[in-house]
């Protein structure tokens, strides 16, 4: 079989650039002992992909020159040599940016019905659609659920404000943070109809695009008694906006930093730093690949509200391997609304 697969020609600066990747045809290897041959039909496209293509230290290892890059995928099990899964399982693996996958079976994780059973509404079976593994079930649903409760400390009664609020990892933040208590939920997205979905459909008490006017300005306007948690996915006017609304003992969560992965030069930290002493306030940034062990609590919480609809999220779809590439570019763009997927 012939499989097709995105390479890393060249480390980009700035902006990344079409003749950085290359679309490149392989033949698909048969799976050893142990192993599984797995036909991908979602990937992910994800912002923190951008910095694994510079060469610079980082919390992971860079992709390689001239070999495939990586990144969540769902797949159909094509063959398998392995124990405890069969040809026609559907797998959660990192070996993305790829029509077909051979891996070890210790790097695939069995997602379906056995993971979330069908939850009943109005006397209807609902299931939790493969893609879902990608975004809301997956590393960016977990990735939400764990800086929010365990970074944040979250608590009922809190006040809380959320940047890149319309992205995957943003409206589930909102939306979690409602349905665990939370007494008013912000958030910032950069178009008008990204607010509009953020209150309507996410069930945020407000929202705000922040290309109207200063954020700052606009984010005391929608919390005017202060702040208690800030979930930080863009950084710069952002983050220096919610120092300045946190409230006594308020804590910041960083999970991304979107407004600077394409600097070339350093970008400068918020002027307010010192409110932190006046407000006790704490800034702690995380990664998900630490909170792993709580992928089995989550998934038990969050699951069952994903299959009853209480708990609301959007994927935009990009068909095509070939459009891989322009589906990574459109999420550092800001085109999604929810979780980049693309189909295969």
């Amino acid at each position: 079989m012939i499989n097709r697969e995105w390479h890393l020609l060249s480390r980009p600066v700035g902006w990344p650039k079409p003749e950085d990747f290359a679309l490149v045809e392989t033949e698909v290897p048969a799976p050893g002992p142990g192993q599984v041959l797995v036909k991908n039909k979602y990937l992910s496209v994800d912002p923190y992909m951008r910095g694994r293509m510079s060469a610079a230290k980082s919390y992971a290892a860079p992709f390689e020159l001239g070999k495939v890059m990586q990144g969540g995928a769902v797949g159909e099990v094509i063959e398998s040599n392995a124990e405890g899964i069969a040809a026609g399982d559907h797998i959660l693996h990192f070996f993305g940016w790829r029509e077909y996958a051979v891996m070890d079976a210790k790097h695939a994780v069995k997602v379906g019905p056995a993971a979330v059973p069908a939850v009943k509404v109005d006397d209807k079976a609902h299931e939790v659609p493969l893609s879902a593994y990608l975004g809301v079930l997956g590393m960016t649903g977990l990735t939400a659920y764990a800086g929010l409760l365990r970074t944040a400390s979250f608590k009922e009664g809190d006040i809380v404000f959320v940047s890149g609020a319309a992205g995957a990892v943003g409206s589930e933040v909102g939306q979690l943070a409602k349905l665990l208590g939370a007494s008013r939920v912000i958030g910032s997205a950069g178009s008008d109809e990204k607010v509009k979905l953020l209150v309507e459909e996410y069930g945020f008490d407000a929202a705000f695009n922040y290309k109207n006017g200063p954020v700052a300005e606009q984010l005391r306007e929608a919390a005017p008694d202060g702040i208690d948690v800030y979930f930080d996915n863009v950084g710069g006017d952002h983050l220096e906006a919610a120092i300045g609304s946190l409230n006594q003992g308020g804590r910041i969560a960083i999970c991304g930093m979107i407004s600077v992965y394409n600097n070339t030069e350093p970008a400068p930290g918020p002027k307010n730093l010192a409110r932190l002493i006046q407000t006790r306030g704490r800034i702690e940034g995380f990664l998900v690949g630490d909170h792993y062990d709580l992928q089995p609590e989550f998934v038990q919480k969050v699951g069952p509200w994903v299959a009853s609809g209480e708990l609301k999220y959007r994927e935009t779809v990009v068909e095509g391997i070939e459009n891989n590439l322009e589906a990574f570019l459109g999420v550092l763009r800001g085109d999604n609304i929810g979780k980049m997927i693309v189909k295969l």
